[in-house]
């Protein structure tokens, strides 16, 4: 008895903020499943099995997420001044973002994914404000903490009108204003700090040693803002009646998704490199290959629709693929490291 409470205390005490990474992968796969089940239907089936999944995973996680500031406030507060995984702990609140687009878009509940999408804006609006201040306070950021996990906070931050966009038609007066107010806030914000942060990992990758081989999978993070910014621009600019002139930002979306094919090629041919040179074991850093690429696949149908160009589409239903390979592999392993308890170990 007394073991197994010393055993759910190691759990509380060692759950790190990057579990959320999950949510956000499993719901990103969700809503790419359900775009193309177009092309197989029984896709639709597996979109829905993951949305509920995903519900269930979120509340499961938020209880030692949680707990961990109730009882081990100590831990959870260096690890949020943590030059790097302070940046995991947005994926709390990008992961309801992510949750409110499956309510919408899978569950068809436009109440409930506003509840999720109010909150989650709210949270990582607070997440990409607050991690850049403990750092531009600090002195404790060295080049050796660069990576691309920096990004994180801009990509919530231009995550935000993905769901977002989609409630403004439900709404009117000044909440409408207020929500509009807020996805261009997001998109706007998180679109110029990823510039930013895109030039210092750029920075790091060229005059920098290579990064430590736990933190290789991050490289695939770059494909969450590409993609994720696509998805939002496109879906602002659609619900954005006061623009009459939509066509350029579209293009711009269409320009913003090929920068997205170079970055997809460079994420691959590094994978390959570390795992050659670095070998590649897992940690929780995996479920990097599984949202920025899925936000990427969700960005190639968006594209491929708007256009009409079916060739962008056959590659977004052939990443997707990879993306359900990345996503297993890294659950399968996720939920046997957790079973043996090497996720909770110092």
């Amino acid at each position: 008895m007394l073991r197994d409470i010393e055993c759910e205390c190691q759990i509380v005490k060692n759950f790190t903020p990057s579990w959320f990474a999950s949510v956000m992968g499993t719901g990103i796969l969700a809503l790419t499943s359900l775009l193309y089940s177009q092309y197989i239907l029984f896709l639709k089936s597996v979109a829905y099995v993951l949305f509920y999944f995903n519900i269930i995973l979120f509340f499961v996680l938020l209880i030692p997420w949680i707990l961990r500031w109730i009882f081990f406030r100590e831990e959870a507060l260096k690890d949020l001044k943590h030059p790097i995984l302070s940046n995991f702990y947005a994926t709390i609140a990008i992961g309801m973002l992510v949750l409110a687009a499956d309510f919408i878009v899978i569950g068809k509940n436009m109440k409930i994914g506003e509840i999720f999408w109010f909150i989650g804006a709210l949270a990582t609006v607070f997440f990409g404000t607050l991690t850049p201040y403990l750092m531009f306070k600090g002195e404790h950021v060295k080049l050796d903490h660069i990576n691309p996990a920096w990004f994180i906070p801009p990509v919530g931050l231009i995550v935000i009108p993905i769901a977002g966009s989609l409630i403004i038609p439900h709404v009117s007066g000044s909440a409408q204003e207020f929500i509009i107010l807020l996805n261009y806030f997001g998109w706007g914000s998180g679109f110029f700090i990823y510039l930013a942060l895109f030039a210092l990992v750029i920075y790091r990758f060229i005059l920098h040693k290579p990064l430590p081989n736990t933190l290789s999978p991050t490289i695939w993070i770059n494909l969450g803002p590409i993609g994720a910014g696509t998805v939002s621009l496109v879906n602002l600019i659609k619900n954005s009646s006061f623009i009459t002139a939509k066509e350029p930002f579209f293009v711009f979306g269409f320009l913003f998704w090929g920068f997205g094919i170079w970055w997809f090629i460079i994420a691959v041919a590094m994978t390959f490199y570390c795992i050659k040179r670095l070998r590649l074991p897992y940690a929780m850093s995996w479920w990097a290959f599984t949202f920025p690429l899925g936000a990427y696949v969700a960005a190639s149908h968006t594209i491929s629709s708007l256009f009409g160009v079916q060739l962008i589409d056959y590659i977004g239903f052939a990443l997707y693929w990879l993306l359900v390979v990345f996503w297993l592999v890294t659950f399968i392993k996720t939920f046997i490291n957790a079973y043996h308890g090497t996720l909770f170990k110092n």
